[in-house]
């Protein structure tokens, strides 16, 4: 399945969910979902700046796709960088690249956040963005 295809998906989940408060329990339950890090990976390299909470990704490179995990301290974190993940897991540096997050805006999530808990989203797309880059580089 191609990130668009997986966007599209998402997308279509969050319209089923009548209300914010649905929206925001359907988060938090993919957050539970997520295997998380564990302690040896939550480093300082893998902590996302400008978090209000500690988010850690991890990323790993093989048979040319990148592989991602993640772990937070706070419930709600947790299931927004879950999403993330699910999206952007096992693709090619030049899709991960290539591809954009709008439908962060579609699913009306950036709406829903504080000011704060926005400005940690977008560090966690920047730093999923800044993995593509770097093994990309390595190759």
């Amino acid at each position: 399945m191609t990130i668009k295809e997986k966007q599209q998906e998402l997308i279509e989940e969050f319209a089923f969910l009548d209300d914010w408060e649905q929206k925001y329990e359907y988060i938090i339950d993919l957050g539970k979902e997520l295997k998380g890090l564990p302690d040896d990976k939550k480093t300082d390299e893998n902590l996302i700046r400008g978090c209000q909470s500690k988010v850690w990704i991890d990323a790993d490179f093989r048979d040319g796709k990148l592989f991602f995990n993640a772990d937070s301290d706070g419930i709600l974190p947790k299931g927004i960088v879950s999403l993330l993940i699910r999206i952007y897991s096992g693709h090619t540096t030049q899709e991960i690249l290539d591809s954009d997050f709008e439908f962060i805006s579609k699913i009306g999530l950036q709406e829903f956040l504080s000011p704060s808990r926005a400005n940690g989203l977008m560090a966690m797309t920047k730093q999923i963005k800044f993995y593509a880059v770097a093994f990309q580089l390595k190759k």
